[in-house]
């Protein structure tokens, strides 16, 4: 039996009905899969999002989960939303990711984005920057590295290598701007090294300071690295791989991916969005549900 992936085509008045076309037409995907489009196409609203527009994403999101925890399909990528407009017709989570993990009753997961040779997973996501220390813990970075690990062992690296960023300049430059990397993120270092490291083969390094560390993450020092914000990860691997980069929900009963780009309503029913994103997200996503298979 196929594989069955659930495509949501986003907010239809940005570039997600046209990405997916395009990139179900790229002749790029693998033929051994049934696609299912989920979602309105409104090519006359192009260009001009609404409050009907949201209600039509936030269906879509609703259909695929349902699909998806019903087992009529084995993954699904989305299109992009807008998260503002979603919240003004009752979408009530931070973004796609949350929506999907309370959908299907998850609690222990993470968001990942991987593009070129870049892999990052996140502490800490969608919240301010002036949040990031008091919400960073020793248990909630062993909790991401292993859910981080088990993506990159189901990706087929039998020893998966990860650095984990430090959260300061220079790492803490041994406590001296900051205590974060000594109190907190060492001690998890520490943890992953003994739990993981003895019971199969892995290698954690870290803290390592975050301005070297993504020049050898490129260089495939590594095969991900663990950040401690969204911005420290999102903004490297979006330099490295603005048009190839997805977004993937870790820890879901089924593989969910998207896009890592937004709704492009300036760009939208003009035929100029790049569909390479959503070309590497459905691949990502059929990937996933044959190793889960």
């Amino acid at each position: 039996m196929p594989i069955r992936i659930g495509i949501t085509l986003g907010d239809p008045a940005g570039i997600g009905p046209e990405i997916a076309r395009a990139a179900l037409e790229s002749g790029k995907l693998a033929n051994d899969v049934d696609y299912k489009i989920i979602g309105q196409v409104g090519a006359e609203d192009a260009g001009t999002p609404s409050p009907d527009s949201a209600r039509a994403a936030f269906a879509a999101v609703e259909d695929a989960a349902s699909l998806a925890n019903s087992g009529g399909i084995d993954a699904i990528v989305t299109g992009p939303i807008q998260k503002a407009r979603m919240a003004e017709v009752g979408f009530e989570f931070p973004g796609q990711t949350e929506f999907f993990a309370s959908r299907s009753g998850t609690t222990n997961y993470a968001m990942l984005l991987t593009g070129g040779t870049i892999t990052v997973a996140l502490v800490t996501t969608h919240v301010p920057l002036r949040d990031v220390p008091d919400l960073l813990k020793t248990s909630e970075i062993v909790r991401v590295v292993k859910l981080l690990d088990n993506f990159l062992r189901c990706r087929g690296k039998g020893v998966p290598r990860v650095a984990v960023a430090g959260l300061n300049p220079h790492a803490g430059e041994s406590g001296k701007i900051g205590r974060e990397e000594i109190e907190i993120i060492a001690p998890a270092v520490h943890e992953l090294q003994s739990a993981i490291g003895n019971q199969q083969s892995a290698i954690f390094e870290g803290p390592i300071s975050p301005d070297t560390l993504f020049f050898h993450l490129a260089n495939e020092k590594w095969d991900a690295a663990l950040c401690m914000y969204h911005d420290q990860g999102l903004i490297p691997l979006k330099l490295h791989a603005f048009h190839s980069g997805v977004n993937t929900t870790l820890g879901l009963p089924f593989p969910r991916t998207s896009p890592d780009h937004g709704t492009a309503f300036d760009i939208a029913g003009k035929g100029t969005a790049r569909p390479d994103s959503m070309i590497a997200a459905i691949n990502l996503a059929a990937e996933l549900a044959q190793t889960k298979g």
